[in-house]
């Protein structure tokens, strides 16, 4: 019996719900991905294997709750001083849907696009952060979602054309 039945079926006659394990954060390649059944606030399209509405991927809030969370504390060149934003990594988002390519098309709410090397998501802890200083993002505040880079830890990132890859009120990324 593979391990996984094996703890299900533990849990199952221990009388443990089976909620904490829907709840626990995704397999990354997890197939197929599931269906959101909240309002859809990131699509994703372009060159993925994973995906869950025709040819792209769409996300809810809570199904993007499920990666895992990652913190950074950081400036950045539209606020000021060190915010804590939280979130998780745009590498652990691709992975999920099974993106190839060289570089993404993100796309903010107000149409802003501009192209960002993979290689960025795996060179650095890129966040798509969901809070700042403990507050959930709004679209008032640059969210719900917004593209975030480790400024602080990084000269290199202290730079115009990495300030263009921070797209706030993101609304969808095409892998190219």
């Amino acid at each position: 019996m593979p391990l996984v039945h094996l703890l299900f079926s533990l849990f199952a006659t221990a009388g443990f719900s089976t909620q904490l394990l829907a709840d626990s954060p995704v397999q990354l390649g997890e197939r197929p991905l599931p269906e959101p059944s909240e309002p859809i606030i990131l699509a994703i399209g372009g060159s993925i294997s994973h995906t869950n509405a025709g040819d792209s991927a769409q996300f809810d809030a809570r199904m993007l709750s499920h990666l895992e969370t990652h913190t950074l504390a950081t400036e950045t060149s539209v606020t000021d001083g060190v915010n804590h934003f939280e979130g998780f990594l745009l590498r652990d988002l691709l992975e999920w849907v099974g993106a190839d390519g060289k570089q993404v098309i993100a796309t903010a709410l107000n149409d802003y696009i501009v192209a960002i090397p993979l290689d960025d998501f795996y060179q650095y802890d890129v966040l798509i952060a969901t809070h700042m200083d403990g507050e959930a993002l709004t679209p008032r505040d640059k969210g719900p979602l917004w593209i975030v880079y480790p400024r602080s830890d990084h000269t290199e990132l202290q730079d115009i054309r990495y300030d263009y890859r921070w797209v706030w009120q993101l609304t969808g990324l095409t892998v190219e």
